[in-house]
């Protein structure tokens, strides 16, 4: 027997529908394999990717969390799954002197692996201070050694600028700095990869003040300068472009000339004008899930040069979220796929069951199936997955409208006297319409994030268990995304962004 033709008119809409929009499919693929580019003849492409900005060394990895141990150390595990979406290679971030160390320790665990940067934030800045408190709680001023900074701002409670930086610190700290590089560059070659993070950052002024900022990245750059050879720099700009870029060439010359390695201007959140000058100066754009928050921000990586491109994800922070304007572009990708998926294989079950099933002539004269076939139903089925199922077989065929179903016409009699005096009986018949449908309660307005599938379960961290993420835990694994939106926005192929964000990490910090 055949598809009724009703039904199959409409898998091939469907198909139509999707086969129409080769430009956006052709970018929009699974999930599980969401970095894969299918042509014909030729496999399937498997993606590499370098996150050049991870903060492995922070406790959360270990399962501490504000000091209090919340669950095992899964250090091991977050590896792993980076390394089961293609992120080969991981470049920890050292933000202070104790993170610094911690990261290269990281880095001699995981050889050809992990490798790590040493420098110090400006939101650890504080420690120049003269008036800096050490090992400052969370709470108070300044920043806890050995923890990352989030990425959100607090502007509302800068530390005065009256505060000095102290230049009997300042010498110390750089001495330490030197030989800390020194010290990892003797005993594990090849694994300090670049000088930093540094820079300034003006959203976070409660962490460190803007003259102690200024003072920290000056005199971490003398030490650059002085470094035979320089190491490529790890750099943080953040609301501080002019002041950022003015140093930048006071040290290393208009055009940036006296700068040896070049470097990354990592998590980029600036204007197109800003990100144009970084790029004409030599300097390469880093990406993450903040680099995707708005429209503008989407705007400005769509110009993003793909040979100065590098991807990260700048955990545990900085993931790519749903609410945020680059989230649609997975969202999308994932309606797409399953709409595809859905029509593709309702598309082939019709086929086959026109090029297997018996005729049914009275079918094909035009008269109502009787009965699902059991292709039909597997083709509905499919269709259904992605919210595309046509209409029952049943309701189709039905000749009742809604709210006709089983009324019963009541006939009355009643009796008139007419003029004469005679009693005349008449007939009335009523036809009682459809009872009313009681309206279901209207929907509780909550407000939820659309839906992004995701590899591995997520749980809280009260509720870890082996094997889970953890909720707004940001993790290496998840740079699979930031190269999926990227390659949206820019409007061209996953490998393409994958292949050229590789080549550019690998030249710039000597990456085998």
């Amino acid at each position: 027997m055949s598809l009724p033709r009703f039904r199959y008119s409409q898998l091939l809409r469907c198909s139509t529908r999707l086969s129409a929009k080769p430009s956006s499919l052709s970018r929009l693929r699974p999930f599980s394999a969401m970095a894969s580019k299918q042509s014909q003849g030729s496999s399937a492409y498997t993606p590499r990717y370098i996150d050049i900005g991870i903060n492995l060394a922070d406790p959360i990895f270990r399962g501490l969390y504000h000091g209090k141990q919340r669950h095992p150390d899964d250090l091991g595990a977050v590896i792993s799954r980076a390394k089961e979406v293609g992120c080969q290679k991981l470049i920890v971030t050292g933000s202070d002197l104790t993170n610094s160390k911690e990261a290269l320790e990281i880095a001699k665990e995981y050889p050809g692996v992990v490798y790590t940067t040493a420098g110090i934030h400006p939101c650890s800045s504080a420690i120049f201070s003269s008036s800096h408190k050490p090992r400052a709680s969370e709470g108070g001023e300044g920043h806890t050694e050995g923890q990352s900074t989030p990425c959100d701002p607090d502007p509302s409670q800068p530390i005065s600028e009256d505060h000095d930086a102290c230049p009997k610190k300042t010498s110390q700290i750089i001495a330490s700095l030197q030989n800390l590089i020194a010290e990892a560059q003797a005993s594990t070659p090849g694994a300090l990869v670049a000088f930093g993070e540094f820079g300034l950052d003006y959203d976070r002024l409660h962490y460190c003040s803007r003259k102690v900022q200024l003072h920290s990245f000056a005199a971490q750059l003398d030490l650059v300068l002085a470094m035979k050879p320089q190491l490529p720099l790890f750099l943080h700009s953040r609301a501080a472009h002019a002041d950022f870029v003015g140093l930048l060439k006071d040290k290393f010359g208009p055009r940036l000339e006296r700068l040896e390695k070049g470097g990354v201007v990592h998590s980029f959140t600036g204007t197109a004008e800003e990100m144009r000058e970084l790029m004409d100066l030599g300097l390469y754009i880093g990406t993450n899930g903040c680099s995707f928050k708005t429209a503008e921000n989407c705007d400005v990586v769509k110009e993003i040069k793909l040979d100065r491109l590098m991807l990260e994800t700048d955990g545990p922070w900085c993931e790519v979220r749903p609410s945020h304007e680059g989230g649609k572009y997975l969202v999308s990708k994932i309606n797409a796929d399953r709409e595809a998926e859905a029509a593709a294989a309702a598309v082939a079950a019709a086929e086959a069951a026109e090029a297997t099933e018996p005729q049914n002539d009275n079918v094909e004269a035009g008269e109502k199936p009787t009965q699902e076939t059991p292709v039909l139903a597997a083709a509905t089925a499919a269709l259904a997955s992605a919210s595309l199922a046509p209409p029952s077989s049943s309701t189709l065929g039905s000749s009742s409208s809604p709210g006709q179903t089983g009324t019963t016409a009541t006939t009355t009699t009643t009796t008139t006297t007419n003029s004469a005096g005679t009693n005349t009986p008449s007939t009335r018949t009523h036809t009682p319409g459809p009872k009313p449908r009681r309206k279901p309660p209207a929907p509780k307005q909550t407000k939820k994030e659309p839906e992004v599938p995701e590899r591995w379960k997520s749980v809280k961290k009260e509720k870890w268990v082996e094997g889970a993420m953890v909720k707004s835990r940001n993790e290496p694994c998840m740079i699979e995304r930031v190269g999926t939106v990227v390659a949206a926005i820019k409007g061209v192929s996953v490998e393409e962004v994958c292949e050229a964000a590789w080549e550019n990490t690998c030249r710039v910090f000597k990456l085998e």
